[in-house]
């Protein structure tokens, strides 16, 4: 579990995760970044109170630095990546564990359920869940059993890490996808498993959402650099709509016609707010149009703008040695 700032709700999530319906043993290991509240206070008193609890450093702040260090710290052969703020069921682990072993899986995950609190938070646990939000990705929509390119958050089989070699430290932001897709190219099995629903409390405004989509599109973008060929349409399309709305509107003072772009932008989101939105209480659904927005824009320009500087360094080639130039 790698949190920071995390002192309101670590108790809960702890215990959430301790009173799992799971028969097997279970330990929970805690990696801390420097927060600016009490969270490692109140990880050590957990830790404290009970010997299943172990809190390790994280010096860096970094989510996969996080990651590695709690995975290093744990001793059972299955590894649940857990989230601070996130909810889950009680049978969580057991249809995780059940899964691993029925599909031979090296990694298992469920639907990321967002679930808002404010209009504002509703509107954004709407866009998350549909289709004119994030595309067609099962682990935020729904959809059957089966193999996936990604899931949210996983449950590991440890030797699948070890072969891996963990999380990649250089991927601030879609470090998961990343990691996934080289457990898939190194022959195991990534599997989406519907059952296994996690609430997650989404960004409460929309310049909290807006920075969250932006490093989206910036890290993924990152990651295509690093493994060819793993960039889709569903990733091109923001990207696509902000650099064609950009267009039109520099060109319109001459060319009045660019503004269809922008407009036609405008008017797809209105009316896929209406689609989408139904059951929403009003105050939500205003602020829908905005929400999808935040999320393609955001998002979309991440990508465009992602600086080479980011991409990860490849390995030198190493030096012929003098002797071997020389060789019979």
């Amino acid at each position: 579990m790698p949190v920071l700032n995390e002192e309101r709700h670590l108790r809960d999530a702890v215990r959430q995760v301790l009173e799992q319906d799971y028969e097997g043993p279970l330990e929970v290991v805690i990696s801390v970044g420097p927060s600016h509240d009490r969270t490692q206070e109140v990880a050590d008193a957990i830790a404290a109170a009970d010997r299943r609890v172990v809190v390790v450093p994280n010096p860096t702040g970094r989510t996969p630095n996080a990651l590695n260090a709690a995975i290093a710290a744990s001793r059972n052969p299955i590894i649940a990546r857990v989230d601070g703020h996130a909810i889950l069921p009680r049978d969580y682990l057991r249809t995780a564990v059940e899964t691993l072993e029925q599909t031979g899986a090296d990694n298992v995950g469920g639907i990321m359920a967002a679930e808002g609190i404010t209009p504002f938070e509703q509107a954004v646990a709407c866009a998350m869940t549909s289709k004119i939000g994030v595309g067609n990705a099962r682990f935020h929509t729904g959809g059957e059993a089966g193999p996936a390119d990604t899931v949210y958050l996983g449950v590991f089989r440890r030797s699948a890490l070890d072969r891996v070699g963990g999380y990649d430290e250089h991927f601030l932001r879609a470090q998961d996808w990343e990691m996934n897709h080289r457990i898939r190219e190194t022959g195991g099995l990534v599997w989406f498993q519907p059952r296994m629903r996690v609430t997650y409390r989404p960004r409460p405004n929309v310049r909290a959402l807006a920075k969250q989509y932006f490093h989206y599109g910036r890290w993924r973008r990152v990651v295509s650099r690093t493994h060819q060929g793993t960039i889709n349409l569903r990733y091109l399309a923001p990207p696509a709509a902000v650099a064609a709305m950009a267009l039109g509107l520099v060109v319109s003072p001459f060319f009045w016609p660019g503004l269809i772009i922008p407009g036609g932008y405008l008017a797809a989101i209105l009316a896929g707010s209406v689609l989408t939105g139904r059951g929403l209480s009003g105050a939500a659904l205003v602020r829908l149009p905005v929400v999808y927005a935040a999320m393609h824009i955001s998002w979309g320009t991440g990508f465009l703008t992602s600086p080479p500087k980011l991409s990860k360094p490849r390995p030198k080639p190493e030096r012929a040695r003098l002797e071997d130039l020389f060789e019979d």
